[in-house]
């Protein structure tokens, strides 16, 4: 075939234990774009066990097409039948793009699909767009976050991108959407499974995703130690709701954070309603994760700090004093309701 024949926008959607994940509909918002920009169609591949309810969400977020696989042997992700799956759904259908998040299932499917679909794979991309030429234009950043690379897979299809979750936005869900649903069967070659799911241990965990907190304080080299994170955790907590405590990346090479909560192109890509730079000087690879935030606050004691650029409000001065100021203030609030 040639390259031409190819067409359409095909999104993997990552589901755990039936529930859709966020990234599988912040890909649909990216792959309506990049369809109507070509005047193509977004295909949605749904795998896994009783998981066919879904699909009408996925037409309500941006799909004109579901290919719904569910079988046993899909229940729990393991990387040899959903490579099964994917691969018969892609040889089958011949899409154009094929866009998978840049989540752990995700960073293990994709080079395993590229490999055997012969083809290139883009990882951990911040931005996609579609050139003169209809070829996929795919940015991430390189060299250790220091250069943005634009890459395009020319010779062979499908063009294929892992994409950070939080970095694209999903679309506004539209219950009267309608769409296709289709379902596949796949004869699984159960002699290449290697892998087998004994069971599940779920890691107990107090903090929630910073990718889903609604306020993100943050701390850089100005916060510094782990008692200066203490203050932002005691700020954090009088605040309340969804509050998390977040990082750049100095911290986390310290020692002093896990790479969990780290914010920027290294790390995590955020958009909360609040965002609270603590001693953040603003590197353009912390900039990168969060400056979609709805309302960035800075505190720096370097009124020149490159931080205050993008903020919308600005305060200099020492974070170890200010944030104890801000943390009475908030418990003195709570007191007076």
């Amino acid at each position: 075939m040639n390259i031409s024949d190819y067409k359409d926008v095909y999104v993997f959607i990552e589901q755990r234990e039936g529930k859709i994940q966020n990234v599988a509909l912040e890909l649909l918002g990216k792959a309506r774009d990049l369809a109507d920009s070509l005047n193509e169609k977004v295909v949605a591949m749904l795998l896994g066990n009783n998981i066919a309810d879904n699909a009408n969400e996925l037409i309500a977020y941006g799909a004109d097409i579901v290919i719904c696989v569910d079988d046993n042997e899909l229940e729990h992700y393991n990387t040899e039948p959903y490579t099964q799956a994917i691969c018969k759904i892609i040889n089958e259908r011949k899409p154009s793009i094929v866009l998978i998040g840049a989540t752990t299932i995700g960073r293990d499917l994709g080079p395993r699909l590229s490999a055997r679909l012969a083809t290139g794979l883009t990882a951990d991309c911040t931005k996609l767009e579609i050139s003169e030429t209809r070829e996929l234009m795919m940015t991430r950043p390189a060299f250790g976050g220091n250069l943005m690379a634009t890459i395009l897979c020319t010779a062979h299809r499908p063009q294929m991108s892992t994409v950070r979750p939080g970095v694209m936005r999903a679309s506004r869900k539209d219950d009267l959407r309608k769409g296709e649903i289709e379902t596949m069967t796949i004869d699984f070659d159960k002699s290449k499974f290697r892998v087998r799911h004994i069971k599940t241990v779920k890691e107990k965990k107090d903090m929630i995703d910073i990718t889903e907190a609604k306020i993100l304080i943050s701390g850089g080299r100005g916060v510094g130690t782990d008692k200066g994170f203490d203050e932002l955790r005691a700020l954090a907590a009088a605040i309340g709701g969804k509050t998390e405590v977040s990082s750049s990346r100095a911290m986390v090479d310290a020692g002093v954070m896990e790479h969990a909560r780290q914010v920027g192109q290294t790390g995590k890509t955020v958009r909360p309603n609040l965002y609270l730079a603590c001693g953040i000087s603003g590197a353009i690879q912390h900039l990168a994760g969060m400056e979609e935030s709805e309302f960035i606050i800075a505190i720096n004691k370097d009124k020149y700090a490159p931080i205050f650029q993008i903020a919308d409000l600005g305060i200099v001065g020492d974070v170890h004093k200010i944030i104890p100021l801000l943390t009475e203030r908030f418990k003195t609030a709570k007191i007076e309701k």
